[in-house]
């Protein structure tokens, strides 16, 4: 309820005094999944609207960046269902392969057994009934931020049938020559013990050690620096540049490794940089991937020297030692030799780590499944370039296009026993044979399914099409594909997004898997800085639901979602937007109090107020404004846009400013509330998108209809009263400066003043019952004593404070805040009639002093004023 309003009737029954989120949110949700509003059917002649969620893991739990991505996408889905289009959001999860495996591998741990103590077929089935038991709890939370997914079509990416998705394409992809097994370097996890993709991994500076080393003797020596001094045991060269003078004797010929019985050569390659230390390196091909084409140029040998563990494995002394022991222990032996030139500790450089354990990853040498993408990266990024496909913001798809144009084969296979198996038959004699779904392995003696598993990311690229039935030609499929949109972070761009343009094109026929990419940035705390466990920084979003409730949550998200850009959130917000919420829910309980409502058609422009014409202009103007910023996928805007119209035009300005009308009744109490009505049931559908619990309530109430999910979008009637709107705002000038008068003065904002109005001036002779409303205002008694005088936008207003403030305490005040804005402009005004000062100071501090003296010399004529319209003392 609006502050210091006038005794109300009775409130009305069916809405409590206050909102309490907990009590109805958890209700209205099962109530919407009951009536079915979140299921699609592919049947209806309504036109499609598809957007897939980004699967999350079976293993995670809800983080404030699903709670952001997840209110994003509600609000388009809820807007378009309301719009009435067949609306489909996908739900499912992804099945994780190696955060699942380590989960289970650590539940195990607890009972002192490892995966391979069971077997892998038990092993299997023992993370299906984790799965079972534990995984997938998001769901449950989903429903509690009010996401309104059609969950009749929950998928998961390990069911049978995308099971047969990820099979069918991957035969396809193997019988185009699309996809081969080769020895490449990978990115290797000696904790995981698996190959994994480049998005696995997280770079960052650590402080290791920079060593130089002397390689050879005499007039064949050679001085290399390393930073992983124990993959010296596997160098097979040492690469200087051609045109390099320095070393051009050397080319060719073969000089003494060190710590070692082997004799390596020296040879020419234009990958060296001369410039770049002492212009000669060593060449590992089995340990770095750089090195390994170096080696495939001259037909270098590959020696590995560790195992899967990073364990050495080179016969010696330094077999069985781990990399870090390994490393001490060849810089001594290299030390003891007189062999290390140089060294540098700490040496800060970037490290790859693994994104599931920390461990820091080992580039191996490993024989492994890849996707040729060189054809499809170019479909990827043809179908944007074409206009087929539009990623929002635009200025993203610079990323794009470096990402995919310039992608490498893509390694798929991973060595874990949770996934899909790769679908692959050896035979004793090196026979390979790939089978379809629907096809029989070759059986017999010798005959073996490759053990490794695919990348998760294989599985999720399929799922715009997999979701919906694929490969089978199922109507799902042939209604809601392609997706209308997909709505993900930016920082998934180059991977998943990626991985969905090139399956979506090759195994659809040239059609993308969407319309429009709509990247959206992280969630950070109220600094900027990334939210973290570590950091202490993490907030659970269902704490601040438990605590403010949904709405508040998802409003906050919302009011930061600028496309592409970052989003920081701290608790304050969140309190601020409950507010908001429990504003929206007095405000509408006083007006259907006080004779709002949705009965018969809207009254004819010429029986309404200029208040009246001037709320539906206004409303008319939001409606456009809104739907324009959705459009563009500005939320933040959209949201801002939404808050002030209803906070500051319905509820601080027009129910304000209609009080006097409905507390005095009669016909234009009836216009005014069938206006306050019509507004309420357009702002309320306006929200609900974003806050859809509050607002249900409020409409269905309001109302008396089944549900605000299945009501219509609002439209814009095209209504607008530009004199109207001139009109109220020139009363808004009148009512600001005067209130700011007051405050000025000390006054509180509900604290009733003897005043005179003299409007004759202006257009609001007919708003003077109101204006006094709002101003707190009394009638001019027979002792009244004008002490302030306000010449206000061509209004005059007087105001008798007598007895209101303690004039010499308020005159003291001010002249002590006139005295320091005095001070203020004196300092301002020496600075800038300083020619030294100017002709040093950058521009934009010289600015500076400029700003202050402006609001100096505006602070001195303003508390002037302030004490000339004080009362003698």
């Amino acid at each position: 309820m609006t502050e210091n309003s006038q005794a109300q009737p009775a409130a009305n029954p069916e809405l409590p005094t206050q909102y309490a989120p907990a009590e109805v949110e958890g209700k209205l949700y099962e109530r919407w999944v009951e009536r079915g509003y979140f299921e699609a059917d592919e049947k209806s002649g309504k036109p499609p609207y598809t957007i897939v969620i980004p699967p999350p893991n079976v293993t995670g739990s809800l983080h404030l960046g699903h709670a952001f991505e997840h209110t994003i996408i509600d609000a388009l889905t809820r807007r378009k269902r309301m719009q009435g289009y067949e609306t489909l959001w996908q739900p499912g999860m992804d099945h994780a392969g190696i955060a699942t495996q380590n989960v289970v591998e650590r539940e195990l741990a607890k009972e002192g057994k490892s995966r391979h103590d069971l077997g892998r077929e038990a092993f299997v089935e023992r993370v299906w009934q984790w799965k079972e038991e534990s995984g997938g709890q998001i769901s449950g939370q989903m429903r509690r931020l009010g996401d309104g997914v059609a969950w009749s079509r929950e998928r998961f990416t390990m069911d049978e049938g995308l099971s047969a998705a990820v099979q069918t394409i991957f035969k396809r992809l193997f019988d185009d020559g699309l996809i081969y097994r080769a020895e490449r370097i990978i990115n290797w996890c000696p904790r995981c013990l698996t190959a994994i993709s480049d998005i696995e991994v997280e770079y960052q500076d650590d402080d290791g050690e920079l060593v130089s080393i002397k390689y050879g003797d005499g007039d064949e020596t050679l001085v290399v620096a390393t930073t992983r001094a124990e993959t010296m045991l596997g160098d097979t060269a040492v690469a200087v540049h051609p045109d390099d003078e320095r070393y051009a004797h050397l080319v060719g010929r073969r000089i003494k490794l060190p710590l070692t019985d082997r004799t390596i050569p020296v040879v020419a390659d234009t990958h060296v940089d001369p410039e770049f230390g002492t212009g000669a390196v060593k060449v590992t091909p089995a340990h770095d991937p750089n090195d390994f084409e170096i080696g495939r140029r001259h037909d270098l040998p590959n020696v590995t020297v560790m195992d899967e563990r990073a364990v050495i494995t080179t016969p010696g002394p330094f077999q069985g030692l781990d990399r870090y022991e390994a490393r001490s222990a060849i810089v001594a032996a290299l030390r003891a030799e007189g062999r290390i030139v140089a060294e540098k500790r700490p040496y800060v450089h970037s490290v790859g780590h693994c994104s599931r354990c920390k461990t820091t990853v080992e580039p191996r040498l490993s024989l492994q499944w890849w996707v040729k993408v060189e054809t499809l990266a170019k479909a990827a990024g043809d179908a944007v370039r074409d206009g087929r496909v539009t990623i929002h913001p635009k200025e993203m798809e610079s990323r794009y296009f470096a990402w995919i144009d310039n992608l490498n084969d893509w390694n798929i296979s991973r060595q874990l026993w949770w996934g899909h198996r790769i679908p692959v038959w050896h035979g004793p004699n090196g026979e390979t044979v790939c089978v379809g779904p629907n096809e029989e392995p070759p059986t017999g003696e010798g005959w073996h399914q490759d053990t490794d598993v695919l990348d998760t990311w294989f599985s999720s690229g399929l799922w715009p099409f997999s979701t919906l039935g694929w490969p089978e030609q199922t109507p799902s499929l042939e209604k809601f594909y392609p997706n209308s949109v997909l709505v993900t972070g930016y920082d998934i761009l180059f991977f998943w997004v990626a991985r969905m343009m090139m399956f979506g094109l090759y195994a659809m026929d040239g059609t993308p898997p969407f319309h429009t990419i709509a990247l959206h940035g992280m969630v950070r705390d109220q600094f900027g800085k990334k939210m973290s466990k570590s950091f202490g920084n993490a907030v659970n979003p269902l704490d601040w639901m438990d605590k403010y409730g949904s709405d508040a949550v998802r409003f906050t998200l919302a009011r930061g979602a600028n496309p592409g850009v970052d989003v920081p959130i701290g608790e304050d917000w969140v309190q601020g937007s409950r507010n908001f919420a429990n504003k929206i829910w007095n405000a509408t309980r006083f007006a259907m109090m006080n004779g709002a409502t949705v009965e018969g058609p809207l009254p004819d422009a010429s029986r309404m107020s200029a208040t009246d014409r001037w709320i539906l202009s206004r409303l008319n103007e939001t409606v456009a404004q809104v739907d324009a910023l959705y459009e563009d996928y500005q939320f933040a805007k959209l949201s801002d846009a939404l808050f002030h119209f209803a906070w500051d035009e319905v509820f601080d300005w027009y129910v304000e400013l209609s009080k006097t009308t409905f507390f005095a009744g009669g016909e234009q109490a009836d216009v005014s509330g069938r206006v306050l009505g019509e507004v309420l049931d357009v702002t309320l559908r306006l929200l609900h998108p974003i806050v859809p619990f509050v607002t249900e309530t409020l409409w269905t109430t309001l109302t008396g209809k089944e549900s605000v999910v299945v009501a219509d979008w609002p439209a814009d009637s095209g209504f607008r009263d530009q004199a109207a709107e001139r009109e109220i705002e020139h009363l808004q000038q009148v009512v600001t400066e005067v209130r700011r008068f007051r405050a000025d003065q000390g006054l509180q904002s509900g604290q009733k003043v003897p005043g005179r109005l003299d409007l004759s001036a202006t257009p609001l002779a007919a708003h003077e019952a109101a204006i006094r409303q709002v101003l707190r205002l009394q009638a001019a008694g027979e002792d009244f004593h004008a002490t302030a005088t306000l010449p206000v936008a061509g209004a005059r207003v007087e105001l008798d404070l007598s007895g209101t403030i303690d004039v010499p305490a308020e005159r003291k005040r001010l002249t002590k805040d006139r005295d320091a804005a005095e001070k203020e402009k004196q300092q301002a005004l020496a600075k800038l009639g300083n020619e030294a000062f100017l002709a040093k100071a950058p521009d934009n501090v010289v600015d500076k002093i400029r700003g202050r003296l402006s609001k100096a010399e505006a602070d001195i004529e303003r508390i002037t004023a302030q004490l000339a319209a004080l009362p003698e003392s």
